[in-house]
This record gives structure tokens, sequence and C-alpha cells, in this order.
């Protein structure tokens, strides 16, 4: 790692290290078919030409051993296939496609494809086709699922708005030249030709969405193909009140079975990363009837069937924080069939718990520590092949693990691939009682794994094989990866501890230090790949990467206790955090710099103010700054009352303790302490933190004579997008160096 911050020419480093770094492909998403010998793997990789990030697939195929036989020649570029699902007997390929037409690439068309093993056997033009608006790819709602007889096939859309026009609009006459037999021709086909009736005056209605990356997203209906025909059709008897979503077929193909939110409120909430919106799993049957199968005020998702036909999915208590811990819960094949043969079959007391709850931690197999269900998703195929063990990955401290659950006994086992080094394992797909998986740490780039699943009790002796060859050189030679355990040893709160993840130099020269807690602020760090802080540990900084009490994987207790505690304590624990790095590595304590988005850019925002003199330079990411303002403008209102300590209602804070309330767990109220650097990144289509927050804190800082930047983008809230994930890093880059290089 070189010290750029002493270097004459910064910026041209700075360059070539993120040029560098984007290189690297990261892993997306990866299948097994059938018989678990052949891999089908999706990477992506940043093409900083295009502006956009390129997707590619990669065939590999496998021996008995697992072993690699051979793999696509070449990679295939498949960044316009936005949903694809192989059919159960592995006949066709379904595909929905988006491309541009027009030279100016606006005339966005989306095609919905069918191909054989060796031709397209149909193609239908969906925008043409005019039935429903914007088909949905997103990780909420998005599915494309196959019956089992290959004859149909479902996926989610945006309803079909009618028309309008202004009340005021001049239209064409009749042409009174034509031929009276034309005429008379036109009169006889009008019937055949009628354009839909359009309403005036109701083209500005308000429609509420989904909120942040989900603009435009009001009503979804479930769309089923007919591929024998070539038919669509919208499932009708779905209230308007509800939003299908995550359908897939039932195992003998007679019913559908998804995810249904409740949008009956005064207000809609932002649905991405709130994993607490109240909804149930339904039940369609080809009679056109729609049954509930989960309990009322719960929060569900990702329904998964078995071999045998039993239902899976994951549940909580709806409202609350925006995530927390999961139970796994199981409905079994006879209750399913009962559901869909009655019309009255109450299926309340047929839910049985598999995983539950988790407050702290619990023992399981082979003397391991489980924290609980964290993930936001079971994979698409997580069961062995007799249907009774499910496999699934989720955050357990500062790693992503994977186990194996008896269905039966709710046993757990860890067979996380770990054995060699520390790292994160998510599992893809399981098929044939093989099991694919990525693994990544914060020094080595996602590569494939496959293992095979061992005997019901022998779990722990799975034996990983690498499928996708390793990187060349590691990206950041000489960086070291340390897990910070962090308490209060005198602490009379419930929750005490909490981790955090240090990587850079273990040794040698002090460097300045990355002090970067994680937004949320129930999410986590973990120890993967993330070209973020592989960019900084290049040019030279130690990162520490900070989950405070209230981050997820340490048990719904954590997660609990924020809450009305944030701004005080997650804020304590970044500090004892920084202090504990300056004693254990190498640190320069003259640059301690501050870095976070959101929920992040709240505590470092906090940090610059408690702490100024500590603390050399901030950089804050669409920083929450008021929460009294933050309450009225933002898609998830009900955060900011959960987050502050009182309930949330839809008429707002309703007492002056409330607001009182909102206001002093801001950083606003430390502003006018601010001394250090601070620079700003707002995204102008941020929907959860509104970027006028990050401006009012800005202008404070510059009226008290802080030296103050702010970067605008035409971005949402996570700043992602490839040209402004490259410009806002560089600039961060580039603000640290310019502000400690003379220190």
């Amino acid at each position: 790692m070189g010290e750029v911050w002493k270097m004459g020419c910064h910026m041209e480093t700075v360059i070539k290290a993120y040029k560098t770094l984007s290189k690297i492909p990261s892993i997306v998403g990866g299948k097994l078919n059938s018989q678990g010998n052949r891999v089908t793997s999706r990477w992506s990789i940043r093409n900083l030409d295009r502006g956009k990030h390129t997707q590619y697939m990669i065939d590999y195929f496998l021996d008995t051993n697992l072993k690699v036989l051979s793999e696509s020649e070449f990679a295939v570029d498949v960044s316009h296939e936005m949903l694809t699902a192989v059919s159960p007997k592995e006949n066709y390929r379904a595909v929905i496609r988006e491309e541009k037409e027009d030279k100016e690439y606006s005339q966005r068309k989306l095609y919905l494809e069918v191909w054989t093993k060796t031709t397209l056997k149909l193609s239908v033009d969906l925008i043409s086709l005019d039935i429903h608006g914007d088909v949905y790819a997103d990780s909420e709602f998005g599915c494309l699922e196959w019956s089992s007889d290959e004859k149909h096939i479902c996926y989610i859309a945006e309803k079909k708005i009618k028309k309008s026009e202004p009340f005021i609009k001049r239209k064409p006459v009749d042409d009174k030249t034509k031929d009276p037999d034309e005429k008379m021709a036109d009169d006889k086909n009008k019937d055949f030709d009628k354009k839909p009736t359009l309403t005036p005056g109701e083209e500005h209605i308000y429609r509420e969405d989904w909120g942040e990356q989900m603009m435009g997203k009001n009503q979804t209906v479930v769309v089923v193909f007919r591929i024998a025909d070539e038919t669509f059709s919208i499932l009708e008897n779905i209230p308007d009140n509800l939003c299908p979503g995550q359908v897939r077929f039932t195992p003998n193909g007679d019913a559908l079975v998804g995810v249904a939110w409740n949008t009956s409120g005064v207000r809609r909430l932002g649905l991405i990363y709130c994993t607490n919106r109240p909804g149930y799993i339904f039940c369609y049957t080809l009679t056109g009837k729609m049954k509930k199968l989960s309990e009322e005020n719960k929060a569900v998702r990702s329904p998964r069937f078995s071999p045998n036909g039993d239902l899976v999915w994951l549940q909580r208590e709806a409202g609350g924080p925006h995530h927390a811990c999961h139970q796994l819960v199981r409905m079994s094949a006879n209750t399913i069939n009962s559901v869909i043969e009655s019309d009255d079959y109450d299926v309340c007391d047929e839910i049985s718990v598999v995983i539950d709850i988790v407050h702290n931690s619990e023992d399981i197999c082979n003397e391991e520590i489980f924290y609980g269900i964290y993930c936001q998703s079971l994979p698409t195929k997580c069961f062995s092949s007799d249907g009774k063990r499910l496999i699934f990955s989720t955050q357990q401290q500062n790693e992503i693990r994977s186990y194996v659950v008896d269905i039966e006994s709710g046993d757990i086992t860890d067979i996380s691939n770990n054995k060699e080094n520390p790292g994160s394992t998510s599992v893809l797909s399981v098929q044939a009682d093989v099991i694919l998986a990525s693994w990544s740490n914060m020094t080595t780039p996602g590569q494939l794994f496959a293992a095979k699943l061992p005997a019901a009790g022998q779990e722990c002796e799975i034996s990983w094989v690498r499928v996708s060859a390793p990187p060349a050189t590691p990206p950041t030679p000489g960086t070291a990866v340390q897990y910070l355990s962090l308490r209060y040893n005198h602490e009379d709160d419930a929750v005490a501890s909490f981790g955090a993840l240090y990587s850079g130099r273990a040794a040698g020269a002090a460097c300045p230090l990355l002090v970067w807690p994680h937004g949320g602020p129930h999410s986590a760090f973990c120890n993967a790949y993330s070209l973020e802080a592989a960019f900084f540990n290049a040019l030279g900084f130690a990162c520490l990467l900070i989950n405070y009490r209230g981050s997820t994987g340490t048990g719904d207790a954590s997660v609990f206790f924020l809450p009305s505690r944030i701004g005080t304590a997650d804020v304590a624990d970044c500090k004892l955090a920084t202090e504990k790095a300056i004693e254990l590595f190498p640190i320069n304590e003259e640059k301690l710099l501050l870095y976070g988005g959101s929920h992040g850019g709240f505590l470092v925002a906090h940090l610059s103010g408690l702490y100024s003199g500590f603390y050399s330079v901030t950089v804050a990411r669409n920083p929450v700054i008021d929460l009294a303002t933050m309450y009225n403008t933002s898609d998830i209102a009900d955060w900011c009352s959960i987050e502050a300590g009182f309930p949330f209602t839809d008429d707002g804070p309703n007492t002056e303790d409330h607001l009182l309330a909102l206001r002093r767990v801001s950083p606003i109220v430390h502003a006018h302490k601010v001394t250090t650097p601070t620079a700003i990144m707002l995204g102008t289509k941020d929907k959860r933190v509104p970027y006028y927050q990050g401006l009012e804190y800005s202008r404070m800082l510059r009226a008290n004579g802080v030296n103050t930047k702010v970067f605008m983008y035409e971005d949402n809230h996570s700043l992602s997008s490839l040209p402004v994930e490259m410009d806002n890093l560089i600039n961060a880059a580039d603000w640290f160096i310019s502000m400690i290089k003379d220190k």
C-alpha cells in the first residue's frame, strides 16, 4: 500500500487505483442444473467507457467430484436480460429482455422470449401488447417462474392505468375529402378500430409508489403467459389494497403462491431494505380465489416449495425497526392442498416454526453459536433432494455464514467455507444435493465453490471445491483483516458488546484511519470483498468498519437496543472503536478520518460535532441531519419516530415532546461545534434522506467558517450508478488526502 497523501500528484494515483479495481468482476448469481454437474454463473464488471455495469454469463461443467471439466470458451454478455428462468425439465429458458430500439436509445422495448436448447421458440413485444406497464425485476417484487408442466410462465408487472387527456385539447377533424364509399367502409370498421376512451383531467392525479429506488412502481399485477397459444392473463379478484410479488406456482401447478403487501394505510412507506412492512403469504387458485396462508400483523417474504410440496417462508412482526431477526416457518403440503380445495379452511394453526427468533444467541450442532436469521431472501433452490433439509445464508457477527437446517428437528449445522481463510459464504443454488456458493473476504474478490451435501447428521464434514479461478494477485497486497470484539466493562445496558472489522497494516509505519460506521442502522458490515474498502486500502488508508449496537447478526436484542438511543449509544460505540483501533494498530492519531452514508452519515456528522478536535476530516454521503424535518419528506417516516423512541402514526408527531425527541437525537444540534473540513455527497433523486438535509447542514457549516464542499448527483440514495460511484469515491479520496497531506 502506498502513502498517497505524501505524493505530489496524488490524483493520478487515486484514479489509477480506481481503474485497476474496477476491472475485478463480482458474482451476482449462479444456478445448477438438475443433475448438479453444470454451473451457470452470472458476473458483473464495471464498464467505465459505457458508464454501466456489464453483466455476463459463464458456464462450468463439473465431474463427479465437482472438479471443473470445462467452461465456456468465452463469456456471454447478458446485460439486457432483466429476468431469466430455466423450465423444471430444462427444455426451455425464459427471458425478459430490455432493449433500446431507436438511434438515440430512448425508445425502450421489453420482450418475453422462450428459447429451446437450439433456437428461439417465441418472442413477444410486451410494450406493443400494452396489457400492463413495466415488468418488475427488483429484489422485492420481481420473479419469473415456470409451472411444473412447462406450459405457463408467471411474472409481476405494473398495472395498466387508464389513459387521460387535458380538459381542453384540439382533435383532428373528419377528412371531408374522402370518397363516400371510403367513409362508409371506415364507419363499418369503427367498432374494430375503436380506441380506448380517454378520461379528461386525470393525468396529474398523484399515485403513491414504493419510494426509494422504486419510483413509478405503484400497483402490481400477476401476469400468467400460456405458451401454447401465446396468450396472457392478468389475475383478477386481487384487492386493490394489495400489491402481490415474489409469485411462484405450486408444485402441481394448480395454484400460485406469493407475497402480498398491504397498502391500506394513509401513507405508503418505502419498501426497499425494509423487512418490516405488513403483508401476508397468499394462495391464488385456478378458480380465481385468493386466500391468506400466513397470520395477521406479520411481515413475510421469500416463499419456497420443497420437493415434497411443503412451503416455507421468512417472517417477523410487522412494524418496528426496518430490519430485524426472522423466523423460518413451514406449512405442510397437505395443508396447502386443503386450502386450495376448501373455501373456509383456517390455516393459522397449521404453521410450524422451524427456526425461531433468536434474542441473543443459541447453541447449535458442533458447539457452534447461532445468532438468528437476518437474510432478506432464501436461495431460489434451497432444499436437499429429499426435501428434509434446507440450506441458507445469513449475517452472523462479522461474516455471512451458511447453514443446513433439518426441517423436522430444527437442528442447525454451520457449513461455511471458512476452513482455510475467514470470509463470507453465500449459498446461490442447491440441486441434486450439490451446493453452489460464492465466497470472498475483504482481501480476496468473489469466487465460486461447490460442495456435495453430506448425509444427515454429518453436514460438518462438508468439503468445498473451487469452481472459478482465484484472482492472479490480491488487489490490496499487505492488507490484514482483523475482527474486534468490543465491550463496555461497567455498562448497565442490556446490550454492552459490539464488533468491528479492521483492514489495513497490522504493523509498520502509522497510517491514516478511515472510521466508517454503516448505514441502516439495522444492517452490518461483513468480511466480504468490497471495491470501496479495497480502494481506500490501496491508497494507504486503514479502514475501521464498525458494527455498533443495533447492527444485525448478533441477536434481536442488539437490534431492538438502539431505538430511542440513536445519537448516543451508536456514537459512543464509534468513539470507543476508534480508540481501540489506535491502541491495537499502527494508526496516525492526527489523521483520523470520518466516512459514512445515510445513518453512517448521521453518525459521522455527530462525531465531527462532538469530537472535532479528535477527528481530522469528514466525508458524509446523503447523511441524516435532522429527523424533525426528515419526517415529513422521507419515504420512511416511520424510521424517524421508531429510532427516536416513540410509536409511528400516520398523523405525525402529535406532541411537543415527540418533535423535541426527533430534534435532540439529530446531528444538527451539534453543527455549531464542527471545525473539521467536511465534504457532502448528495443525490437529487434520494427519496430516503432528501438532499436538502445535507444542503442545510453545509450552509450552517459554512456560516461557521468550516471548510465545506458539496457534490450533487442525479442519483438515488445509494449513489451507486457507475459514473456517480466513480466520481464520489475519487473525490472522497481527494478530499481526505488534500486535508491531511500537511499534517
